[in-house]
């Protein structure tokens, strides 16, 4: 089953040939039909001024075989019942004499049966065809019937049908072309709204200052697609003006997590180093202020590590480059692995490499963060006793690092919030338990600053961290 013209284009024409179409069928029915009446009306007529008189020749016996035929036109039927018995017929012919038809015995049946009512009646005969007949009683208590063939009329009908067909198939391939046409160019304006908005979809609106393309002309605000394309420019500048606005905060934003980042780190130096020169005098110091120093000094480290974080960020985020030097992919791995299992004796830990290096140019001090913050995280979020595999490998034109778990799994409405920034895949854990909720929002920074991409899939049972960056030639 075909189905009907998806676009607004299509429809509108569709529309307006079947309209046509209708309309046509409309028209040759009803001309059809009139000019049936019309010349069913005129027989009728010529049979009223007959008067039966050919009928009446058969009635009295004329010197002449067939009855009198003057005046009568070819195909003329005259017929005489008698008591309900056909007893003669005769039809007029080319020669313009009157000859006795070879009537059937059905035939026969249905001339007696025709009610002798003056009124015409259209009836179909075997040896004659289609004739029109009026019954009339005669004078010697006979029935008289005058009839007058319709093949002529039906002939002109029929030729009216083929004429209109072929000139409705003429009108229709016409206004099907010209209508178009015609549509076609009172639509351009909303192929040129479609376009744009074509063009802003394929817009990069998420990332930084994006200039939107210029607004739809030439669109005349009296019409309906006029006041679309009106109502679209608007649109289209209120959201420029929101994407600028958010670029502008964007940009403060970052700028001041980097100015509070490194201004941060000298106090927090400072604070350490205090620290560590207090709890070098054993002696004089009280137990309970020896516990808080201790504190105090393992929550700065902590708070170094965060502000080493974001200011990370922030210089990813300004688009700052990272270092360019071949980093063997394999080699990492082992390292961060070992540091991993020291870190975390209770876990499984499972290397899967190849046998020749996978390579990739990059900044070894950032791709080293990004492993050891998804082991992190998998060591962190997992009971003791999970399987953690580290798989290495190379593709066509790829480095492919995976990083897969048996733990209990992330729920799959958070699989793509957990990359962002202060997000925590368990949010029931508290602020001071676990990290920062930056370790992932760090991989796929870095990941995207070397032109990677990272994923995850996750089900109870089985989480896969799977980066891909690209690969150095050997």
């Amino acid at each position: 089953m075909r189905l009907p013209p998806h676009t607004l284009r299509g429809r509108l024409i569709t529309g307006v040939l079947v309209l046509l179409a209708l309309a046509c069928a409309a028209i040759g029915v009803a001309t059809t039909i009139g000019l049936g009446r019309f010349l069913t009306e005129r027989i009728d007529q010529q049979l009223a001024a007959n008067r039966n008189r050919f009928a009446a020749s058969l009635e009295h016996e004329q010197e002449f075989e067939g009855g009198d035929t003057r005046g009568q036109a070819v195909g003329t039927l005259a017929a005489r019942l008698v008591d309900g018995r056909l007893t003669h017929a005769a039809v007029v012919t080319d020669r313009v004499t009157g000859t006795a038809p070879t009537l059937s015995a059905a035939d026969r049946a249905t001339l007696a049966a025709l009610p002798a009512d003056g009124v015409p009646h259209s009836m179909e005969l075997s040896a004659l065809d289609d004739y029109r007949i009026l019954a009339a009683p005669g004078q010697d208590g006979d029935v008289l019937l005058t009839g007058l063939p319709l093949r002529a009329a039906e002939e002109t009908v029929r030729r009216l049908i083929v004429l209109e067909l072929a000139l409705f198939a003429a009108v229709l391939t016409v206004t099907g072309v010209a209508g178009t046409l015609w549509v076609r160019l009172s639509l351009r304006p909303l192929s040129r709204v479609a376009a744009t908005a074509r063009r802003v979809s394929e817009l990069p609106l998420a990332s930084g200052e994006v200039a939107l393309p210029e607004r739809v002309q030439d669109a005349d605000p009296r019409s309906e697609i006029g006041q679309v394309a009106a109502a679209f420019n608007r649109m289209l500048g209120h959201v420029e003006n929101a994407l600028a606005r958010r670029h502008t905060s964007e940009q403060r934003l970052r700028g001041f997590a980097a100015d509070a980042s490194h201004e941060l780190r000298t106090p927090l130096a400072a604070i350490r180093g205090h620290v560590e020169l207090a709890l070098r005098d054993d002696g004089l110091i009280p137990e309970q202020i020896r516990h808080s120093l201790t504190r105090i000094e393992a929550e700065s480290g902590r708070m170094g590590e965060l502000v080493d974080e974001l200011l990370l960020l922030a210089r990813l985020d300004g688009g700052r480059p990272l270092a360019a030097e071949e980093v063997d992919l394999t080699r990492l791995a082992i390292e961060v692995t070992t540091d991993a299992q020291v870190a975390g004796p209770g876990h499984r830990w499972v290397l899967d490499l190849p046998e020749e290096p996978v390579v990739v140019r990059g900044d070894r001090l950032r791709l080293h963060q990004v492993l050891a913050n998804l082991l992190a995280n998998a060591r962190i979020h997992t009971p003791p006793g999970t399987r953690v595999a580290v798989t290495v490998r190379r593709l066509d034109h790829q480095a492919e690092l995976i990083v897969t778990d048996d733990g209990p799994g992330i729920p799959a409405d958070r699989h793509e919030e957990i990359f962002e920034r202060f997000s925590r895949g368990d949010q029931g854990r508290s602020r001071t338990s676990g990290g920062s909720g930056l370790g992932l929002a760090i991989v796929r920074a870095v990941t995207t600053a070397h032109g990677g991409t990272v994923e995850v899939e996750s089900r109870p049972g089985r989480t896969a961290f799977r980066l891909l960056l690209p690969a150095a030639q050997p």
